[in-house]
């Protein structure tokens, strides 16, 4: 007899039914993150997977950091995820870090440089690294707070990056307080000044939407005064189209006065010879019109 586990026909080959959406998913994800070493990664994101974590999977194809003058293998793209996975922990441990770094196939030698660079000890704060992060990826501070806000914004694709002002006055003065050439004084008057603008923006756009949310609001108030305008008038209509029709009553003309019975021969004369005027008015039809009745006559 064959053994029990030998296979005659395709039929007998059972295929969980969400196998292939999870395949799909996947090979989107290595098309879009394009790893390096795509065994690790894929351990990665299955174990992510299962486990209910963020995937290590960027939002959308990037090219390579191939321009800038130190290839570090770090990209706007996989800081973000590094940011969506270690962010809302806040404090981290090395061991955690070098894990994630290790799962999208970073060099070990640039996370070691960060740390050292932030002196960091048992336990890291996610967002002083992640500003060294965006720092690796430019050379100078504002480049860095751009890429930042970029990153950390929850506005759409190519709208303007906004990001709250406390992190923003905490990535600004933790990378001014390292760079060392930027004094305390300077820190504080620099965030001082744009403190007043933030504030005045944050309360514009609070008025532009309770502005919004009343004209909403009066749109739909109007949107309903039509439809019952509609309701009404179509009653309306139906009450006219079901009511029995009268036709009117059909009134007598008005008597002829003596004046017009005068105009009327005159311009019979005009009209035609004598002798057909003579017997037109001997006609009874043609006097009876011409000449009404004196009781008529007005």
């Amino acid at each position: 007899m064959p053994p029990p586990d030998t296979m005659f026909c395709a039929q007998q080959i059972s295929i969980p039914p969400e196998l292939p959406d999870i395949l799909k998913q996947f090979t989107k994800a290595a098309i879009r993150t394009q790893p390096s070493d795509v065994l690790q990664w894929s351990a990665a994101y299955f174990s992510a997977l299962a486990r209910g974590d963020p995937l290590p999977v960027k939002e959308r194809l990037e090219m390579p950091v191939a321009t800038q003058k130190t290839d570090t293998g770090l990209t706007p793209g996989l800081l973000k995820i590094l940011h969506k996975q270690l962010g809302p922990k806040g404090n981290v441990t090395k061991a955690e870090l070098e894990d994630r770094w290790r799962d999208l196939s970073l060099p070990k030698e640039q996370l070691d440089s960060l740390l050292g660079l932030g002196n960091f000890g048992t336990s890291i704060e996610w967002i002083k690294v992640f500003a060294l992060g965006c720092s690796a990826l430019s050379g100078t501070i504002i480049s860095a707070l751009k890429h930042a806000c970029e990153i950390l914004t929850e506005d759409p694709e190519g709208g303007a990056a906004r990001i709250p002002f406390d992190t923003f006055v905490t990535l600004y003065t933790y990378l001014a307080q390292l760079d060392g050439d930027v004094p305390q004084e300077h820190i504080d008057s620099f965030l001082h000044s744009l403190e007043e603008p933030v504030y005045f923006s944050w309360s514009l756009q609070k008025l532009l939407r309770a502005v919004s949310g009343l004209r909403r609001l009066d749109r739909r108030r109007r949107q309903y005064r039509e439809q019952d305008t509609r309701t009404e008038q179509t009653e309306n209509a139906k009450k006219e189209w079901c009511s029995p029709q009268t036709s009117p009553v059909p009134t007598a003309p008005k008597a002829l006065s003596k004046a017009s019975v005068s105009h009327s021969k005159m311009l019979l004369k005009c009209l035609v010879s004598p002798k057909t005027e003579k017997n037109l008015l001997n006609s009874g039809s043609l006097m009876a019109t011409l000449e009404p009745a004196n009781n008529d006559i007005v």
